[in-house]
């Protein structure tokens, strides 16, 4: 029996791909910056980023300087909030939540954003637990990161369903015999996302 429902964070509970996408569109509109530059820079610090190797602060004057712009960082701390949240995506959970479920975040991302747009939201109230790729240093190709959410749930890998963007980080989870969905970011089909967690025997009542 299904006793919790997972979700990746970019692409799923928001409508960019990618949080790198999110950051870079915000920062180029607010700052003037050309997009393509912006995002091609900031790639090159992902990996560090997203496995808690540097935070945001480290990396920032490097950044800059790498631009040959000077940002203020104010830019990037308002690009985490303002990160587009699928208001669609959000009423399931609340639906979800108010039905009894145990709800989670499984995110390959970096913790000051994750940390930033949680408090903002105050999904903390919502979420009962949210693994973050940088606070456990591993993404979603290793198990270290279900394992971790599994731990703070206290439950078994098939009480869950883990929602993804990426068929690739569907591999693990499901190998751990996790249930899962993919998510097709540019579709967005919420009908066939709510028909399969009807299937996997997940009942629903009506939202907040």
């Amino acid at each position: 029996m299904i006793k919790a429902v997972l979700f990746d964070f970019d692409g799923v509970l928001t409508t960019d791909a990618t949080g790198s996408e999110s950051i870079c569109k915000y920062i180029s509109i607010e700052a003037g910056i050309e997009y393509t530059l912006l995002l091609n820079t900031y790639r090159q610090y992902n990996r560090d980023l997203l496995y808690g190797f540097k935070t945001h602060v480290d990396i920032w004057e490097e950044f800059c300087q790498s631009l040959g712009i000077k940002i203020d960082i104010r830019f990037l701390h308002d690009s985490f909030i303002s990160t587009p949240i699928d208001v669609e995506m959000e009423e399931l959970v609340f639906k979800l939540k108010k039905s009894g479920y145990i709800i989670g975040m499984i995110t390959d991302n970096k913790k000051d954003r994750i940390d930033a747009i949680v408090e903002y939201k105050k999904w903390n109230r919502l979420f009962d637990a949210i693994t973050i790729s940088a606070c456990v240093g591993s993404a979603k190709s290793s198990e270290i990161i279900f394992s971790k959410t599994l731990s703070d749930i206290t439950l078994k890998a098939d009480e869950c369903v883990f929602i993804d963007n990426n068929h690739k980080n569907l591999t693990i989870p499901e190998s751990m015999g996790m249930n899962t969905i993919y998510f097709d970011d540019i579709k967005r089909d919420m009908t066939a996302l709510e028909n399969s967690l009807i299937e996997l025997g997940i009942k629903m009542q009506k939202s907040f």
